[in-house]
């Protein structure tokens, strides 16, 4: 199963690698850039803003259809006729109750025109999650990976042109950026259909009342805890842009140093939809999924630890070189994020596991706790440390989250690492901040700094023995 895990995770982040990189630092760095951080914030404040209310077209159907269908590859036909038109009911609830809610909080036409296209995307994007998440039941990873990158990739060449084509006559403009997301996400949508044609019977479009019930039922936790997911992971940019006098400018600044933890996350979020048909189908056949679990655990968190204190030594640096302004401001922001991912990274390995096992309850609980905690921190340090406040609330939250993920984890699945273990991982630590040090004060150059901390990880984490090269190519070859 390892093997399994490592060839498919090797193929996604290859192709990932090969696409995703140009995305966030060609196209998405190059349009923050070419339309400055006030105007960028406040299309990041209406995006994230869009996303809050996302789950009221997903209702957890996507996570509890790629769990279904991993465990019986037979559901697939007789689920998807019901999921779309229950889909096509709750997209227009998520349009209403969104617009409800943009116009109790002040959103003028000039944001409402942006938000509706972005609303609209949301549903395209929600909508190729849940087609995908049949891909993955049916443990079709390969082709799951190439479908998901193949929106950015179309956005990719859409925006080139719009950047670089000479096309317009005129200054690139943030709505054009929207409108290529559009056209990006529909003809995905399409892709994917094709594909999933070639694996499902004869569809009957008929609403399966009884299906449909007992399938909102069994969904609606994972909906809730999408719901409180979303709430303390994006509701940062659109606090700010409310509660501040320059908070376009804030969310902007946040956006900056946001933009390569959202890079980054998205390839931690590769991890969680392999792992979780394969828990999902190891636990329903009663193996043991304690060796994946550690495996996987190490593999994301060792470079997400490297890269956290690497990027964190030489962060003003960073933010200068990939922007034109405020570089000192989104120094502090990306500081606090990149320490965040850490707690993201081990948040992935653990709620998957706990997802696949049903613990959907406990997961609300703690989902719960973490959106009262990052309201209540943003509230207190928005007005006091503007968007390093808002940071700063993230990168407690997510810690508060991944403590207590993992120990719950532990306590299900009697899961407990040994002193020495830790002990190890410890001194992990103390040696990448150390290498950090010294790279900084006799490394000439920030980005040869950066590479030499972050090149000391992978032999540091292999010398300690907190992950086996044998284990490694064993599951590959």
């Amino acid at each position: 199963m390892k093997r399994k895990f490592l060839t498919n995770l090797t193929l996604l982040i290859i192709l990932n690698l090969l696409i995703k990189p140009f995305w966030v630092f060609g196209i998405d760095l190059t349009v923050q850039n070419t339309v400055g951080a006030n105007e960028y914030g406040f299309y990041f404040s209406l995006l994230s803003f869009s996303m809050l209310l996302n789950i009221i077209q997903d209702m957890g159907i996507a996570s509890f259809n790629n769990r279904a269908i991993a465990r019986n590859h037979g559901l697939l036909s007789r689920l998807m006729p019901n999921i779309l038109i229950l889909k096509l009911m709750l997209l227009l609830a998520y349009f209403i109750v969104s617009l409800t809610v943009a116009y109790f909080i002040g959103y003028k036409w000039m944001q409402v025109k942006l938000l509706l296209v972005l609303l609209f995307n949301q549903s395209l994007n929600t909508l190729n999650l849940y087609l995908r998440s049949n891909i993955g039941g049916l443990q079709l990873f390969r082709t799951d990976s190439i479908v998901s990158v193949t929106d950015r990739f179309l956005m990719i060449i859409i925006c080139s042109v719009l950047l670089w084509g000479n096309v317009t006559g005129s200054e690139f403009r943030i709505e054009w950026f929207v409108y290529a997301q559009t056209a990006a996400y529909f003809i995905t949508t399409l892709i994917i259909l094709l594909i999933l044609s070639r694996h499902v019977d004869a569809v009957n479009f008929r609403l399966d009342l009884s299906v449909t019930r007992n399938m909102l039922i069994k969904s609606y936790p994972y909906a809730l805890l999408g719901l409180m997911m979303v709430l303390y992971y994006r509701t940062d940019s659109v606090m700010l842009e409310r509660m501040l006098p320059d908070g376009k400018l804030q969310a902007g600044i946040y956006a900056q140093g946001f933009r390569i933890l959202d890079a980054a996350s998205m390839l931690g979020f590769l991890f969680a939809g392999i792992l979780l048909p394969m828990f999902a189908k190891m636990i329903k056949q009663k193996e043991p999924v304690e060796q994946l679990f550690r495996f996987s655990f190490m593999l994301l968190i060792i470079p997400a630890v490297t890269g956290a204190v690497a990027l964190n030594w030489f962060k003003f640096e960073i933010m200068d070189l990939l922007y034109r302004e405020h570089a000192a401001e989104s120094s502090g922001v990306f500081g606090y994020l990149m320490v965040s991912f850490v707690f993201v990274s081990s948040s992935i390995i653990t709620g998957s596991l706990l997802t696949a096992n049903g613990n959907i309850r406990y997961l609300n609980l703690i989902a719960g706790f973490s959106v009262l905690l990052n309201i209540g921190l943003n509230l207190i340090l928005i007005p006091r440390l503007q968007a390093q406040g808002s940071a700063l609330a993230s990168m407690v939250t997510q810690s508060f989250t991944a403590a207590l993920q993992l120990v719950l984890v532990m306590r299900i699945f009697a899961l407990s690492p040994s002193v020495k273990f830790i002990a190890r991982f410890a001194v992990f630590i103390t040696v990448l901040v150390l290498a950090g040090y010294l790279a900084r004060m006799f490394v000439p150059g920030p980005l040869a700094g950066f590479l030499v901390t972050a090149a000391i990880g992978p032999p540091a984490a292999l010398l300690l023995k907190l992950i086996s090269l044998r284990e490694i190519t064993g599951a590959l070859f």
